[in-house]
């Protein structure tokens, strides 16, 4: 699959901006300014890339706690995304949210769950409401391989395929499912083979290599648009902890420094300039980019103001 320049230099400018946000977030974080946790994809930044660019601007996705990445390449807008993470009545979900449960429908983004495997029986309810209405589009449910191991998965699988909903399940495999190992947790060693057991495709994909990714969602979402539910996986490593408050003693710095060679902005940036795509400048161009949208989303941030009491009960339903 020949994909064109401009794709291309779409999924980089995603990946480094993402990139940016989260190191920010982190920086946020230590200096106090954010309460609570936040859970970074810092290293699986191909992944959402990858998956976002190989859908239609119509198609609705579901994503993960680890979920700034996928918001970013959803086509979010990265200003109220940041007022969010910091609480400001500016937030796309006025400061209520916060940055495990960022959403805007508008976008495209049906936000997010802090339950692990708790999004996933929602997204095959978004497919089918899709389904009922005949409507052009698919729903592409993002969840980590912990959320494999949990029985809304094998539900929701089960019952998309026997109704053949529009929805593109994607597993982030980032090898952890907060401090265990997959191969701690699961007997398998390609999760995608689960997909057999309810009678729909599965694949397996390197998630560092955002071209592979790239090909592979847009593959299943040929399928999937008349075809029914697929499940792709993307193999990767998050390099930070679990969370902010994770320091992450379960594994080795030399397991972590083989994975960050495998960095997948670095490894795009490469494979950018070999096929012509970018010069090298024009890569530090588009980093220098990914720094100055965030910069510019803290400082709207820091600048808006706090929610009001008297807004409190708004947007409650129970």
């Amino acid at each position: 699959m020949l994909v064109p320049a401009d794709k291309l230099r779409t999924m980089y400018q995603n990946m480094t901006t993402t990139r940016s946000f989260e190191e920010m977030a982190m920086r946020l974080f230590s200096l106090g300014k954010v309460h609570g946790t936040a859970h970074f994809c810092i290293g699986e930044e191909a992944t959402a890339a990858g998956v976002c660019a190989a859908i239609e601007s119509q198609d609705l996705i579901y994503a993960t706690h680890r979920g700034h990445g996928q918001s970013i390449s959803k086509g979010m807008d990265v200003n109220t995304m940041m007022a969010e993470f910091l609480g400001k009545a500016t937030g796309v979900c006025k400061g209520k949210g916060g940055c495990m449960h960022i959403a805007d429908v508008g976008a495209g983004n049906l936000g997010a769950n802090g339950i692990v495997g708790g999004g996933i029986p929602i997204a095959v309810g978004a497919a089918l409401s899709t389904a009922m209405q005949k409507i052009d589009r698919i729903v592409v449910c993002f969840f980590g391989d912990g959320a494999s191991n949990q029985g809304t998965f094998h539900e929701a699988l089960n019952l998309a395929s026997v109704w053949r909903l529009p929805v593109l399940f994607v597993c982030i495999n980032n090898q952890y499912g907060m401090s265990m190992h997959v191969s701690k947790s699961m007997n398998i060693v390609d999760i995608s083979v689960r997909a057999a057991s309810y009678g729909l495709p599965g694949r397996s994909v390197d998630g560092n290599d955002v071209v592979a990714v790239y090909e592979a969602a847009r593959e299943a979402r040929a399928f999937v648009i008349t075809g029914g539910p697929f499940l792709l996986v993307l193999n990767t490593y998050r390099i930070t902890g679990h969370s902010k408050s994770d320091a992450g003693l379960y594994r080795s710095k030399d397991e972590v420094e083989s994975w960050k060679k495998k960095d997948p902005l670095r490894g795009f940036a490469a494979y950018l300039q070999e096929h012509g795509v970018c010069t090298a400048e024009e890569v530090k161009v588009m980093d220098a980019q990914g720094v100055s949208i965030v910069e510019k989303a803290l400082a709207f941030a820091e600048s808006s103001v706090e929610p009001s009491l008297d807004t409190v009960e708004d947007d409650v339903y129970a």
